[in-house]
């Protein structure tokens, strides 16, 4: 990957390690703001391949100038994802965002149920988005009304999950891997899996470690790429 002017405005595809609480916006901003001071350009494009949450960190698609007209061509590869789901507490954005809103027993709870309750994902499913995003509704995003505490009828949208690997079990914390197409809410499955498992479930961390064939471990941190500029 070259660092100079011409190919960014020629187009530079640049994997970004997305750090947590960094609105996927603030990256491209931070970016677009580094590479207009460095070379003394007034306007370029800059643009994300598919958004992740404040709240998770990883593997962030960064395209420049001519490269972002294959923006959709990224959003539309699988995600690979590792984290940890809470079991035993609702909340409702489904993750850290909000408070706890409902606590159930896990006593009912064993391995051999945690690991079955996964494979009853693989494959298409039935998905609704969580209210606290920023999909539109009546062109207002759904946080909006979240905040404001009106309801909303959400429509469910089809996904398909390629892989759900619980990789460790230290109750009530679990361990996951998912592989999953576009606009898989990973917040949205931690819910439905605890409603599976009769005992509530939250998203508490979430990594992605590759969109398509491009990995997290080729990533590098703003800071490495505010390095390489200069």
């Amino acid at each position: 990957m070259e660092f100079n002017e011409e190919s960014f405005v020629d187009g530079n595809l640049l994997l970004i390690n997305k750090p947590l609480k960094w609105t996927s916006f603030q990256v491209v901003n931070k970016i677009r703001w580094l590479i207009k001071k460095q070379y003394g350009i007034k306007k370029i494009k800059v643009g994300h391949a598919g958004t992740l949450d404040p709240l998770a960190e990883g593997l962030l698609i960064v395209c420049t100038g001519k490269m972002t007209k294959r923006i959709t061509e990224f959003q539309n590869l699988n995600k690979t994802y590792t984290g940890k789901f809470y079991l035993g507490a609702s909340t409702p954005s489904f993750d850290l965002e909000t408070e706890i809103s409902e606590k159930k027993s896990i006593d009912h709870l064993n391995d051999d149920i945690i690991q079955q309750a996964a494979t009853e994902f693989k494959g298409k499913i039935l998905q609704t988005p969580p209210i606290y995003s920023a999909i539109k509704h009546k062109g207002k995003k759904l946080y909006e009304f979240a905040r404001k505490g009106e309801t909303v009828t959400i429509k469910s949208r089809e996904v398909f999950i390629h892989e759900f690997i619980i990789s460790k079990i230290n109750l009530p914390e679990i361990n996951f891997k998912i592989s999953c197409s576009k606009g898989t809410y990973i917040r949205s499955l931690a819910n439905d899996y605890g409603t599976k498992l009769n005992c509530g479930a939250h998203l508490k961390e979430l990594k992605r470690t590759a969109i398509g064939d491009y990995k997290l471990q080729n990533s590098i941190s703003i800071e490495d790429f505010e390095k390489k500029l200069k």
